[in-house]
């Protein structure tokens, strides 16, 4: 699953899973362009990445605003020769009840799951045209394929966004040789998660570590993802190993969602 040389860039690389793909990208061989809204938080993985004496770049960008994306795509291509491999990972959610959703949250969630990884799928493919084919790795979620503890409505309605767009553009961009697949992560063990059970612990009146253990029982191999498991999948999926797979979405989830 080399990819030697080859230019990956990854929105929300600055922590939680798209730090562990950014990770794993330069350990098979990329180089890697970390773009996050923390500039902190990029600069921080990338500085990494070149510790482990791989390269790196670290962008600043808002995937909400075209214009910064253009911005971003255009910084990655000057400074790291091309783009081969987008992974579309940035994304933001709160939870909250159906019933206490408001225009605002609505707005706030697609903006950045919705519409940020279509215009950075656009942006992106725009270059792999010209350069004969490129990789296109979106992650989704299982919420939007009926998992019961999801975050919010909003947040399921834009990952299902996620997944009808990755189909879509799987067949229309398949004669320039773009792959595009999405990745279904389940319960996986991040600083969002971390901040979530402790709010389920405070509503269930019991400790973060019982809260925990009552979420892991609804796994059916009783274990919680690492992000490094998404990591994992997102290389294969951007190794030559996959150049026959496209316009699917696959669950990292232990077993939550089996169809």
């Amino acid at each position: 699953m080399t990819l030697d040389n080859r230019v990956v860039l990854v929105t929300g690389a600055g922590a939680g899973i798209g730090r562990a793909i950014a990770m794993a990208m330069a350990r098979a061989g990329a180089k890697v362009a970390c773009a996050d809204i923390d500039p902190s938080a990029a600069q921080a993985v990338a500085e990494a990445i070149s510790s482990d004496g791989h390269e790196a770049l670290a962008v600043e960008v808002d995937v909400g605003d075209v214009k910064q994306i253009d911005r971003m795509i255009c910084e990655v291509s000057d400074r790291m020769g091309g783009l081969d491999v987008l992974v579309n990972n940035a994304g933001v959610t709160i939870r909250k009840y159906i019933m206490d959703l408001t225009e605002e949250d609505w707005d706030r969630i697609h903006r950045v799951n919705a519409k940020g990884v279509f215009f950075c799928l656009q942006r992106a493919a725009r270059d792999m045209i010209a350069a004969g084919g490129g990789v296109i790795v979106n992650i989704a979620s299982i919420a939007c394929r009926g998992y019961v503890g999801t975050s919010n409505a909003s947040y399921a309605a834009s990952k299902g966004a996620v997944i009808a767009l990755t189909r879509t553009a799987a067949q229309q961009l398949g004669d320039h040789g773009i792959n595009v697949n999405a990745i279904c992560p389940g319960v996986t063990r991040t600083p969002l998660l971390e901040r979530s059970m402790v709010r389920r612990a405070a509503a269930w009146s019991v400790s973060v570590e019982e809260a925990e253990r009552r979420v892991v029982e609804t796994i059916p191999i009783r274990r919680l993802n690492e992000p490094e498991d998404i990591a994992a999948l997102a290389v294969f999926l951007a190794s030559p190993g996959a150049r026959n797979i496209t316009g699917q979405a696959w669950n990292v989830d232990g077993g939550i969602i089996t169809s």
